[in-house]
C-alpha cells in the first residue's frame, strides 16, 4: 500500500489516505474524514510510483 498525504478541497485540512500501487490508474469517490464531504480521487501509479493524483470536489 502507498500512503499520499494531500489537503481537502472543502475543509483544506491535510489528510492521508492509503492506494493500491498495483492498479495502475483509477478514479473513485471518497469522503474526507476531517469534514466528511465526498472527494473525486484520481490516482495513477507508474512502476509502482505515484505519478499523477488530484482530489477533487464534487458539486451537489
Amino acid at each position: 500500500m502507498y500512503e499520499h498525504f494531500f489537503q481537502c478541497p472543502y475543509c483544506w485540512e491535510e489528510i492521508s489516505m492509503l492506494m493500491d500501487p498495483s492498479v495502475r490508474e483509477q478514479t473513485y469517490v471518497e469522503d474526507c474524514e476531517v469534514c466528511c464531504n465526498p472527494m473525486e480521487i484520481s490516482p495513477r501509479f507508474e512502476s509502482n510510483t505515484l505519478v499523477s493524483f488530484s482530489a477533487n470536489s464534487i458539486e451537489q
